[in-house]
C-alpha cells in the first residue's frame, strides 16, 4: 500500500480542478503534505474543504504564465516557506482544437506557455539541490496520448505535449545521478471540465471500459511519485484504457 508522511511535501499545479485536484486529494488522503497551486482561490478553498487532512493541504494562488522565467525563483520561495520537496505533479494545462489554417502565433504561445514552458521552468526550480530532498525525489508531468496519436486540429496541443515528453526525458537523464526521477503520464480524454460535450461524444465507443475519471490518472501519478516506483524514470506512461488512437 502506498503511504506518505506529513513531512513529505509535494507540489501539485492545476490543483483546483480535474487531474490536479484528484492528485492533490489523493496525496493528502495518503498522508502527504500538499502545496496546491492554481489561479482561483475560491476553487482552492473548496479543495481544502474536501481534503481528508486539511491541516496538511496548503493553498498557493498563482498564475504560472505570469512570469515563466521567474518560476525557478518561485519554487525556491516555496521551499523557504515549507521546506524541501519530495515531489511535484505538474497538472496545469489547457486544450484546444483548431485547424492549421486558423492557427495564429498567439494560439501557439498561449498553449505552449502553460503546457510546455511553465512545466520546464517549474522543473528547473524543483531540481535545484536546495529545493528537493535528493535521493527519492520525483517529478511527474501530465502530457497527453495526443502527442503520440493525435486527431485533426491538434497541431498546437499535440505539439506542446510532444515537446514536453521529449524535454522531460532529457532532463531526467541529467538529474538521475542526484537520485531524482522524472516521468510523464499521458492520458487520453478524461471526464474533466476541460473535456467538452463534443469531445465526449467523439470518444463514445473508443474506450472499452468507459471514459476515464480523474482518479484513474491520479492513481498513476501518485504511484510514480511514491517510493514504490523507485526504479522508474525517464518514461512516458500512457493511460488510455486500450483506446484506438
Amino acid at each position: 500500500m502506498i503511504s506518505f508522511t506529513k513531512e513529505q511535501f509535494f507540489i501539485v499545479t492545476g490543483a483546483s480542478s480535474g487531474l490536479g485536484k484528484a492528485t492533490a486529494l489523493l496525496l493528502n488522503e495518503l498522508g502527504a503534505s500538499v502545496i496546491a497551486i492554481a489561479r482561483r482561490e475560491d476553487k482552492l478553498n473548496e479543495l481544502k474543504s474536501e481534503s481528508k487532512n486539511p491541516d496538511n493541504l496548503y493553498i498557493e494562488v498563482k498564475d504560472l504564465t505570469e512570469d515563466i522565467e521567474g518560476l525557478p525563483k518561485y519554487v525556491k520561495s516555496l521551499k523557504e516557506k515549507y521546506g524541501k520537496f519530495s515531489g511535484m505533479a505538474y497538472c496545469a494545462g489547457i486544450g484546444g482544437i483548431k485547424p492549421i489554417q486558423a492557427i495564429e502565433m498567439a494560439d501557439m504561445e498561449t498553449i505552449f506557455n502553460i503546457n510546455y514552458f511553465a512545466p520546464i521552468f517549474m522543473t528547473k526550480g524543483f531540481i535545484d539541490r536546495r529545493c528537493n530532498i535528493g535521493q527519492g525525489a520525483s517529478v511527474v508531468a501530465i502530457a497527453s496520448a495526443g502527442a503520440i496519436g493525435c486527431d485533426p486540429g491538434m497541431t498546437c496541443y499535440a505539439g506542446s505535449k510532444g515537446a514536453l515528453i521529449s524535454s522531460m526525458q532529457s532532463i531526467s537523464r541529467e538529474v538521475v545521478k542526484q537520485g531524482i526521477r522524472i516521468n510523464c503520464v499521458s492520458p487520453t480524454l478524461i471526464s474533466t471540465d476541460m473535456a467538452g460535450e463534443i469531445e465526449r461524444e467523439y470518444a463514445d465507443g473508443k474506450y472499452p471500459l468507459g471514459l476515464g475519471e480523474p482518479i484513474d490518472v491520479a492513481n498513476m501519478i501518485v504511484y510514480l511519485l511514491s517510493n514504490k516506483a523507485k526504479w522508474l524514470t525517464s518514461h512516458n506512461y500512457i493511460v488510455d484504457c486500450g483506446a484506438i488512437i
